[in-house]
């Protein structure tokens, strides 16, 4: 691995130009294909093999009118104060409102009037029309949102309160703030840890160029693969985080090379060799985790996981190829103003990183009991996590699917917003009829029930559909209990009939969900935390390193996940976060947590662990290989992780709530694995095992293959390979 990266690198710096050119024909292609492309994502969610979904199913094929996959909006209309829907005034409005519907787009369908289907609450002060389209909510354009918009405008302003739900709305644009966030935090961090700013632009350029391609390609084929809308964000936040912190490490490697003696080439193709096949190596297993999702067996995650895959695959293309072109561009810039040893300063006090590993060495005990126990503590409140989709219950009160939530809530009753859709199936149509009239009446009886309608049978009469209305809320315990209790019942009239009942409904496939994900969490967990065994077995030809390592990382997305609970679902300190709504935790972002962190947990493992195995197999003893790791790689995996941080960080200010969690329980966990694990636990564990760390039995060490992770095939083959370089000439601030 090593060796061909190396060559690689010393291809790339030669033909700096043609890399160059490359990558901008890539970017440009990528970019044209998303131009052409709709782009538009969706917010849909099914998983197959759950009861939801199945009832759905049935549906399709034996009421396919009722399960059409068109677009549609509910538009909830309320009176002027003190007046009423049915009073003349109001009801002329609102029928100018629908006309204005019907002719917003020739897409529509069909705009139910709500006096004909008796959709006005009881107190006649507010209303709902039902729109539906024709099309898929993905193939409506700018003009077909842009016109339903004026429609509900010009209604507003002749007085009605006027608010919309429903995937025909058009999608919340994208603000590319966080972004923005990150990038700077990012730039003011390589600056100070550089002390040169062509150093510090080349992680930032190939960063953007990575993320380019990534959004560009996700962009083109949202719509072709029915990606959900929260896609791109997570490539995003994932691909800027890698593709800085990849190059990091190989620029920052390039300066060692430097004081170490090579000249500029050699020491670009050098540190492609060593810190690039610690980028491969890392990248790796990113991906690996990533696209483990599939063991979930959810569409929509498999595509997430696909999707964030692919932004580390070109995040690590684009660090191993363009990075040592760039090098070539500015070989002297890239060092800063003191370029070589005989500019150093005369050392007046130990490094912070020699100072911080001796504080370890010398109470590797009480550090590592402090650390456990202080990350035990806050994933405390793991123990009470809570799983769900969201709903438009969730979404910021400002918006007007939340208005309109709120609107239905008050005067039909919470649980008009999340209605049971019960279908009774039977080969016989006298049996269904059976089971229907039975199961009816009994969920009539339920005391969450606050209104059965009448079945509705397809044309061969062997179908029919009972929509329920709950009591209580879609996201509440009592409709939990409700879903449940009417699955027992259809199981019990079953039995009597042998009629099929199944439910679905939103409420009911969210339900599900999160209970799939609740049961798939665990396994997930102990296959990621297995894999990254095994694989550091490989690495590190040791069996309490890799453990040790494991472990870590169990207890960083713990403590993430009681972060997350704290705040999203308790509601500690959410004024500080900016969270509008407390509430269970979006059911994809405990699995997305574990398989990204899982990642850049071996990120951290394998840039500070080698160069402390580099220093034990050249014959350091084991303090003294602690202390020189910490020397070499101590400060940028510190700046690695403020840099990760701050990207995940940025993500808090977004409006969506996945997105928003899933930010901040990276952050928390980047900065509890890289300072409380690997930069305070590891040298504590490997200082208390000492030579024992590096243990292998000879049976397991002749049959793995050798992975030359620090490159050692490439010493001696130019000169100056053994000479060592320090931290402080890697990491000299500008003055």
């Amino acid at each position: 691995m090593a060796t061909f990266l190396h060559r690689i690198g010393r291809g790339a710096f030669a033909h700096r130009w043609l890399i160059l050119l490359l990558w901008a024909v890539v970017l440009g292609v990528a970019g044209a294909a998303a131009a052409g492309s709709s782009g538009s994502g969706n917010t849909n969610i099914t998983l197959p093999g759950i009861e939801a979904q199945k009832a759905n199913d049935l549906l399709a094929e034996k009421l396919p009118a009722a399960n059409a996959d068109g677009a549609s909006a509910r538009v909830v209309v309320r009176a002027p104060h003190g007046e009423k829907l049915t009073g003349s005034g109001p009801r002329a409005e609102v029928t100018a409102l629908l006309k204005d519907l019907k002719d917003s787009s020739p897409r529509i369908a069909s705009v139910v009037d709500p006096y004909a289907a008796r959709t006005v609450s009881a107190d006649g002060t507010t209303g709902y029309a039902q729109v539906t389209y024709k099309a898929k909510s993905t193939d409506l354009t700018d003009a077909d949102h842009r016109h339903f918009d004026d429609a509900l405008d010009t209604a507003r302003d002749k007085g009605l309160t006027v608010e919309a739900s429903g995937n025909a709305l058009a999608p919340a644009e994208s603000s590319t703030s966080s972004e923005a966030v990150g990038f700077l935090l990012a730039a003011v961090i390589l600056v100070v840890t550089f002390g040169s700013f062509a150093a510090a632009g080349m992680p930032l350029l190939t960063a953007v160029i990575g993320v380019g391609i990534t959004l560009s390609s996700v962009t083109a084929l949202a719509a072709t693969l029915d990606l959900n809308s929260s896609t791109s964000a997570l490539a995003s936040m994932l691909g800027i985080a890698v593709g800085i912190d990849y190059a990091l490490f190989i620029v920052s490697r390039y300066r060692s090379e430097r004081q170490a003696g090579h000249d500029a080439r050699e020491a670009a193709a050098r540190a492609n060799g060593t810190a690039g096949s610690a980028v491969v190596f890392a990248g790796l297993t990113v991906v690996i985790a990533l696209v483990g999702l599939a063991v979930v067996n959810l569409p929509v995650l498999t595509a997430m996981g696909m999707a964030a895959a692919g932004a580390v695959i070109v995040a690590v293309l684009v660090a191993v190829t363009l990075v040592p072109a760039l090098l070539a561009f500015a070989p002297e810039r890239a060092l800063g103003r003191r370029r070589t040893t005989g500019n150093r300063r005369p050392r007046t006090k130990p490094a912070l990183a020699d100072r911080w590993a001796a504080f370890v060495l010398r109470r590797p005990w009480q550090v590592l009991l402090v650390s456990a126990v202080s990350l035990i503590v806050v994933a405390l409140p793991t123990a009470k996590l809570a799983l769900g989709l969201p709903d438009d219950g969730s979404k910021p009160p400002a918006s007007t699917e939340r208005k309109a939530y709120d609107m239905l809530a008050e005067s039909f009753g919470p649980g008009f917003n999340g209605p049971l859709t019960v279908v009774v199936s039977d080969s016989e149509p006298a049996t269904a009829k059976q089971a229907v009239g039975e199961l009816t009446g009994a969920i009539e009886d339920m005391k969450d029930v606050a209104a059965v309608a009448p079945a509705v049978y397809n044309p061969a009469g062997d179908t029919a559909m009972i929509a329920v209305v709950p009591k209580s809320a879609p996201a509440s315990e009592a409709t939990k209990d409700l879903v449940h209790a009417i699955r027992d019942q259809a199981e019990d009239t079953r039995a009597g009939t042998g009629a099929e009942g199944l439910v679905t409904g939103t409420t009911a496939m969210n339900i599900d969900i999160a209970a799939k994900f609740t049961d798939a969490v665990v396994p997930y967990l102990a296959l990621v935390v297995g894999l990254a065994f095994l694989v550091l077995i490989l690495v590190f030809r040791s069996l309490l390193v890799p453990l040790k390592a494991a472990l870590g990382f169990l207890l960083s997305v713990l403590a993430a996940f009681g972060v997350m609970v704290a705040i999203f679902q308790w509601g500690w300190f959410k004024d500080l976060f900016g969270v509008e709504t407390t509430g269970p935790l979006n059911s994809l972002v405990p699995i997305l947590t574990v398989g990204i962190v899982f990642g850049l947990a071996m990120d951290y493992q394998v840039f500070l662990v080698s160069r402390i195995r580099e220093a034990h197999v050249h014959g350091a003893t084991p303090s003294n290989a602690i202390t020189e790791g910490f020397r070499h790689s101590g400060k940028v995996v510190t700046a690695a992780a403020l840099i990760m941080t701050g990207v995940f960080g940025g993500f808090v200010g977004g409006e969506d709530t996945m997105i928003k969690s899933l930010g901040l329980g990276l952050a928390a966990a980047v900065l509890f694995d890289a300072f409380v694990v690997r930069m305070t636990l590891v040298p504590a564990v490997l200082a208390l095992l000492g030579h024992r760390a590096w243990s292998l039995p000879g049976w397991l060490d002749r049959r793995l293959p050798h992975v030359d992770i620090e490159g050692e095939k490439l010493a001696g083959t130019a000169p100056g390979a053994h000479e060592p370089a320090t931290a402080e000439a890697d990491f000299t601030p500008t003055r």
